[in-house]
């Protein structure tokens, strides 16, 4: 079986066949910079990571684009009630997401556009609507005119032109031939930042700028267009149309994460119940907070709680706790070992991260039963199924990412644990308990957890 997706526009299973054999193209809707990101945000950026991982590990040769909105009416209005330049709150803001992203083991994009650096390819874009009768200019606006799309307008929303609402994106809705009509350029306002076009200085529309970015990254054709579910209308919808009826062929396949909810309501800003990320890895840690956010079906929705959040934690320390301990009996392991064949069928149908997590978890089980019978050969194959079966979701507890290394101070702790535990060691053979639990203890208090194990002592820093 070769991977499957959901695609929303088709609203059905489709076999993913790429644009180009040998290589996966992806563009993702990414941060609208007016605050720091919360899970829900961050959420998307999870699902897209497995995503692009698990097609990195199918072969394909991926590019990933994921693009900034650095500005827009919610920044601009941020700005004014701080007093600060609109560029303040967007790169504050970015940063914070770029922060979150990295802190949650996110690969880095192949690219990372900002709308501000893409107004060219806006305008070109919106004169090639013009020139074909899709678009319009009024009252020192742009307009896409949805008549003259109104047979596909509304496809991937599953709705009809005539039962659509009025736009309701400018403040002067007369200039519109009708009002469901959607701006591709904002005139220029007093106090606005501004760029010059051909009918006048103004800024870019919020639709505009993805399908400028995403045609310019990736090609008038590309594969996958990925988003919250909360993007569907009025953005993608309008996305679709601009692309299209320029004559470009836009996205194949539009795929769709669900919300992140507390009790019935989505989570967000204006409800005052955005979870940070800073505060959440106060409550666990990044890579049990990503364990929390992969596992669900990724078009799912979740209702978060706390008490939801540390099962999903102990579910990863269990996994850890496996590799940990078999580590200390392989030190190799096989990085090319196949992936069991359910995790690869759970991921091909349409992502399955629950099926492919139970697979892990069934994999982990196998391996404590063999290391509690000490089956070497049996701890190694697991080990490395395991540890790949990880390295494709991200979670991988022996990785760089979450081993932190790089930092400067990893080799003097491990050097210094060592010191401390030959010291507890020696205490326990020449039988001075009371000295070998002082040390124990004085590593507990430095935040380090002691078990003495069948093949020895073994330490981590304390959960």
């Amino acid at each position: 079986m070769s991977l499957h997706i959901y695609d929303t526009s088709t609203r059905a299973i489709r076999e993913f066949v790429p644009v180009e054999a040998g290589r996966a193209s992806i563009y993702l809707c990414g941060a609208t910079v007016q605050a720091p990101p919360h899970i829900g945000h961050i959420r998307s950026g999870v699902n897209f990571d497995v995503l692009r991982r698990w097609l990195t590990r199918s072969g394909y040769d991926v590019a990933f684009c994921r693009n900034v909105t650095d500005i827009d009416d919610k920044i601009i209005r941020v700005a004014a009630e701080e007093g600060v330049p609109w560029f303040v709150v967007a790169e504050r803001n970015q940063r914070a997401f770029t922060w979150a992203y990295d802190t949650l083991g996110c690969l880095p994009p192949t690219v990372e556009p900002r709308a501000t650096g893409h107004v060219p390819e806006m305008i070109t874009l919106m004169e090639r609507l013009i020139a074909r009768g899709h678009a319009y200019a009024s009252g020192g606006d742009v307009y896409f005119d949805v008549q003259s799309y109104a047979d596909r307008y509304g496809a991937l929303s599953n709705q009809k032109l005539d039962n659509m609402r009025a736009a309701a994106d400018t403040d002067d809705e007369s200039c519109k031939r009708d009002p469901r009509d959607f701006a591709l350029w904002k005139g220029e306002k007093p106090g606005e930042p501004t760029w010059p076009t051909p009918w006048g200085p103004g800024r870019p529309g919020w639709h505009l700028e993805c399908s400028a970015m995403a045609t310019k990254y990736l090609g008038p054709a590309f594969d996958i267009h990925g988003g919250g579910i909360d993007l569907i209308f009025p953005h993608h919808e309008n996305e679709i149309a601009q692309s299209q009826a320029a004559g470009d062929g836009f996205a194949h396949y539009w795929m769709h994460n669900g919300m992140l909810k507390i009790g019935a309501e989505k989570m967000s800003k204006s409800l005052g119940n955005s979870l940070l990320i800073p505060e959440m890895v106060q409550k666990v840690r990044p890579v049990e907070l990503r364990y929390y956010l992969a596992a669900p079906h990724y078009r799912s929705s979740i209702d978060y709680s706390e008490e939801a959040l540390l099962e999903a934690a102990a579910a990863y320390q269990r996994i850890e706790g496996f590799v940990t301990r078999a580590a200390e009996v392989i030190h190799d392991v096989d990085a090319d070992a196949p992936l069991p064949q359910a995790f690869v069928d759970a991921l091909d149908d349409d992502l399955g991260t629950p099926q492919a997590l139970a697979v892990v978890h069934e994999v982990v089980r196998e391996g404590n039963v063999a290391l509690s019978r000490g089956d070497k050969e049996a701890v190694a194959r697991l080990l490395a199924e395991t540890q790949n079966m990880l390295d494709v979701l991200g979670l991988d507890p022996r990785s760089p990412q979450w081993r932190g290394a790089g930092s400067d101070l990893s080799p003097v702790v491990d050097a210094l644990v060592a010191v401390a535990l030959e010291q507890r060691k020696a205490a326990r053979e020449r039988k001075d308990y009371a000295a070998a639990d002082a040390i124990r203890n004085q590593l507990a208090a430095a935040g380090i957890t002691v078990e003495d194990t069948p093949h020895g002592a073994r330490w981590e820093l304390t959960r």
